[in-house]
């Protein structure tokens, strides 16, 4: 694609070396794209000539931005929660609700009853809305399946889209998020099946790029999150963590 951007009424650059809150605005600015990169940007007075057959585009006095990035997110997930947030307002704790069976234990049940195609349908549908507010590139956790089957069913999903949509994707593994019903009585079971099958499967096949953990009450332990962490990483996995988002735990 070669393509000059003109009348652009402020060009963020934002440039690696600014401020935080200086986003290297440039007023009247120009933006070329040759071959898919930014080939040049400044002032559009001062574009230079070799660029003036470009097919150009208007951007009416617009703001033009970088590529958002959303960094943490759930993307592929069955059922919704919307209920809960009255729940919350009502003065019920998340904790409260998650041992009810509502919160990340509700989810999981519907992401294991709902099929690959609807799965895969609400999560280009997310995808489609967050390009439209600029949103190029996104994190995207499993973490709703729980299971084998249902934990490479997410991640199997994200490679597809990866693959057909323009954003562009980032797969975590959070097989580590809480402990399925089914394991309850037996965490250590679970943790093996992470360990063991889920996390040597994922990375054979390049599922993801990151694995996350959830250190929390009712979730995990800094010991078991340690094993299932360490083991990851020997297996050439990025770590994440989810830590002290509802009490002070000790994970981060």
């Amino acid at each position: 694609m070669n393509l000059a951007l003109v009348n652009i009424g402020q060009l963020a650059t934002c440039p690696p070396d600014n401020r935080q809150l200086d986003a290297g605005l440039i007023s009247q600015a120009a933006l070329v794209v040759i071959d898919g990169h930014v080939a040049w940007s400044g002032p559009e007075s001062a574009l230079p000539p070799e660029f003036a057959d470009l097919t150009r585009h208007d951007c009416a006095g617009r703001l033009v931005i970088p590529g958002l990035v959303d960094c943490h997110t759930h993307l592929c997930f069955g059922g919704w929660r919307g209920d809960e947030f009255e729940m919350r307002l009502a003065g019920r704790s998340y904790q409260d609700i998650q041992a009810a069976g509502g919160g990340i234990a509700s989810t999981v049940q519907s992401t294991r009853e709902t099929p690959p195609p609807e799965l895969k349908h609400k999560a280009r549908a997310a995808l489609d809305g967050m390009l439209a507010l600029g949103v190029t590139t996104v994190e995207c956790k499993s973490g709703y399946g729980l299971d084998f089957d249902n934990e490479l069913k997410q991640l199997e999903i994200y490679a597809d889209l990866e693959s057909s949509h323009p954003v562009s994707l980032h797969a975590t593994f959070l097989g580590a998020h809480i402990v399925p019903p089914e394991y309850a009585g037996d965490r250590e079971s679970y943790i093996d099946l992470l360990c063991t099958r889920l996390l040597p499967e994922i990375a054979r096949r390049g599922l993801a790029r990151f694995c996350d953990a959830f250190v929390e009450k009712g979730a995990y332990s800094l010991d078991e999150a340690r094993r299932i962490l360490t083991r990851a990483g020997e297996l050439g996995f990025a770590l994440k963590l989810h830590a002290d988002q509802l009490s002070d735990g000790g994970g981060a």
